[in-house]
């Protein structure tokens, strides 16, 4: 068949994703990814809000993007299509890890570092997990060594199509709007609206919250679940919280707000999502209703944040 006109398969946009299914191989994934994601933090410039050190979703999988080192630029990649890692520089020259079950994180990481000197990259990074429910370094984790190419690839899926619906929502917002990214910490998917204003920083805050929290935003994101929250979901949340947000409508109705840290918290769940006759027109609306909400109760200026379509300029 002539690969130039083959039509490709018809694919679930939201396939399922039960969280209890594949958790242990989200775990090894998580550490993988955790690994690299440290890569991206040492390498990279700094930028406000940790945009720095984030991943994107690719046509194969996550990715760096060009890291600069010395004269010329590292690329990482995730493929969850041929389930491969893909170290390139701009000089030419790549490395490549095969991702299959029994690779543990240590051998990952072991692999990682010698791909590395064999492209000339000399990098140190923290070596254990930040954030995470292991505590294992990543150098004697023999423990998670679980990956189920079929598992990743449907994981994988789902933030094609995430990424699209955040892409096309956040192309309707006029101010300082972040890229669509993932945050390796907890696996967030998101994208972050800010209104401009500066907001007080807590002394006790850390060290991320500080840069992370300094102007007063509503951000969106999807999860696939952790140990806290058993089912993969949509969520959205204004920082700082306006009183009575908890009391706006929400689209569809699956929606709900939750208690989280004090704070309200717009949840939908994304299996019922996906049961919904349009899920994706159903997420552009949960989108939507939770960002009316908090811009709203802020008092930002929603109408003149509202980017119109070139026919009506």
């Amino acid at each position: 068949m002539n690969s130039l006109t083959a039509t490709p398969p018809l694919l679930d946009e939201f396939p399922p994703l039960p969280l209890e299914e594949w958790e242990n191989t989200k775990d090894t994934l998580h550490l993988y990814l955790q690994v690299i994601g440290k890569i991206r933090l040492k390498l990279m410039p700094r930028r406000n809000h940790w945009w720095n050190v984030t991943l994107h979703v690719t046509s194969r999988g996550l990715g760096t993007g060009p890291m600069p080192y010395t004269f010329y630029t590292l690329t990482c990649e995730f493929d969850f299509i041929d389930h491969q890692l893909h170290l390139h520089t701009s000089t030419g020259a790549s490395e490549s890890i095969a991702l299959q079950d029994g690779l543990s994180v240590a051998e990952f990481y072991t692999q990682v570092m010698k791909a590395l000197e064999v492209l000339g990259v000399q990098v140190e990074i923290l070596g254990k997990p930040y954030d995470n429910k292991s505590a294992i370094p990543f150098a004697q984790d023999h423990t998670h060594a679980t990956y189920n190419p079929e598992q990743v690839h449907r994981y994988w899926r789902v933030l094609v199509t995430v990424d699209q619906v955040l892409q096309e929502f956040s192309g309707r917002f006029y101010g300082k709007t972040c890229p669509v990214q993932l945050y390796w910490h907890h696996l967030d998917l998101t994208v972050t609206r800010f209104s401009g204003k500066k907001i007080p920083v807590k002394p006790e805050a850390s060290i991320v919250e500080k840069d992370a929290y300094t102007h007063e935003i509503i951000s969106f994101g999807f999860w696939p679940g952790d140990n806290d929250v058993r089912f993969p979901a949509f969520y959205s949340y204004t920082y700082l919280s306006p009183e009575g947000l908890d009391k706006e409508p929400l689209q569809p109705e699956q929606a709900s707000w939750v208690d989280t840290n004090g704070s309200p918290m717009a949840i939908l769940n994304y299996e019922e999502l996906r049961q919904l006759d349009n899920p994706r027109q159903a997420l552009l609306h949960f989108l939507e209703s939770a960002y009316q909400a908090g811009a709203k109760l802020a008092k930002w200026p929603v109408e003149e944040l509202v980017v119109k379509p070139l026919s009506e300029l």
